[in-house]
């Protein structure tokens, strides 16, 4: 299997790239995004993954697509699978 890069994960990508640069608290962000200031931090933190509601709101805050926080979810579940796959197992069924 090819291994991947420790990706971002998109709380990580929010916090580095929308609400730091643009000084805005996660009060701020939480009230705007319509969610509970905790649910918010978990994601900036990595304990919630984006989902595509969320994708779409975070679109529409700060002027991106929702695929875009939606790969970086994908990719950054894709390596942390990576790294766990050995522990998978399964049988084969199809040689």
């Amino acid at each position: 299997m090819p291994r991947m890069h420790s990706p971002a994960h998109p709380g990580q990508i929010l916090e580095e790239l929308y609400i730091k640069p643009h000084n805005l608290t996660i009060t701020e962000v939480a009230g705007a995004l319509g969610v509970a200031r905790k649910n918010l931090y978990a994601i900036i933190k990595g304990e919630y993954s984006v989902s595509v509601e969320m994708a779409f709101k975070l679109s529409k805050a700060f002027d991106t697509t929702p695929e875009f926080w939606l790969q970086a979810q994908m990719n950054y579940d894709l390596a942390k699978g990576y790294k766990e796959a050995s522990k998978i197992k399964v049988k084969r069924l199809i040689k």
